[in-house]
């Protein structure tokens, strides 16, 4: 049960990440792409960048998303790409860009205006 609701709790973080980006002239390509290698939350595009999105959704005022993106998860991130890129061999034109975009929503859900903080360039 606990894992459905943060399931879709994700799934909505990761909506609110998309529309923000969109709102920022951003094209988004692909959600959650899953791979052996690790998973890649959103590929969003604008000009020649191609940004690889890692979305951390926060309800409390623990820890933040930022620092929740550990070195482990960022060689897992980049792993997930590499399989991309290789599948995807015409978005060799892209500049990639590894960004993080930490949505807090005290209320969940229910959170009528989420605050969104977007770092580019986060991790390499």
């Amino acid at each position: 049960m606990r894992d459905d609701i943060d399931r879709r709790l994700g799934a909505w973080g990761e909506a609110v990440a998309a529309q923000w980006l969109v709102l920022h002239g951003y094209e988004v390509l692909a959600h959650h792409l899953s791979y052996r290698e690790g998973e890649i939350d959103l590929l969003a595009a604008k000009d020649n960048v191609l940004a690889v999105v890692e979305v951390k959704l926060r309800t409390g005022s623990f820890a933040s998303g930022m620092e929740a993106v550990t070195r482990r998860k960022q060689e897992r991130i980049r792993k997930a790409m590499g399989r991309y890129l290789a599948q995807h061999p015409e978005m060799d034109r892209y500049f990639i860009r590894f960004d993080v975009c930490q949505i807090t929503a005290p209320q969940g859900m229910e959170t009528e205006r989420p605050a969104v903080k977007y770092l580019e360039n986060a991790f390499y």
